[in-house]
């Protein structure tokens, strides 16, 4: 084991808003196009992922410099 522990944060560099897709992105290690894409998906066909946005921001702390 390497006893590295990932953390999810709000992204510095990949965001448009907030930087909640970029950190999904940088946690999933997918491209924040792919996460941001599957959000407003989300968005238009279940309402509650703007909760769900909402909640994140103020729950999951800003990425460290």
């Amino acid at each position: 084991m390497s006893g590295h522990v990932r953390r999810l944060y709000r992204s510095r560099d990949e965001r448009i808003i907030w930087g909640i897709c970029g950190g999904l992105a940088k946690y999933f290690e997918v491209d924040p196009v792919l996460v941001r894409v599957i959000w407003v998906v989300s968005i238009i066909f279940a309402g509650w992922s703007i909760l769900a946005y909402l909640i994140l921001r103020f729950v999951v702390p800003l990425e460290p410099r």
